[in-house]
């Protein structure tokens, strides 16, 4: 996206239209869209983190069964 001051335009107008361009472009749409996605665990964290869950819920169980929970 090119905006270039047009002749007898002062420098707010300028402001302006670029401002406007920018909103009707999306291009500020999809940089906010960008900034907050969660990017994918790899294969090794999702498996560590599964292997984490399993000894969680084994510790929980024998817990369960002593009667400390």
């Amino acid at each position: 996206m090119k905006i270039q001051k047009q002749p007898k335009e002062n420098s707010q107008s300028l402001v302006y239209r670029f401002t406007k361009a920018v909103q009707k472009s999306g291009i500020l749409i999809e940089a906010r869209k960008k900034r907050f996605t969660a990017k994918p665990k790899s294969k090794n964290l999702e498996r560590r983190g599964t292997l984490v869950k399993i000894e969680k819920k084994k510790e929980f169980e024998k817990a369960k069964k002593l009667g400390k929970i």
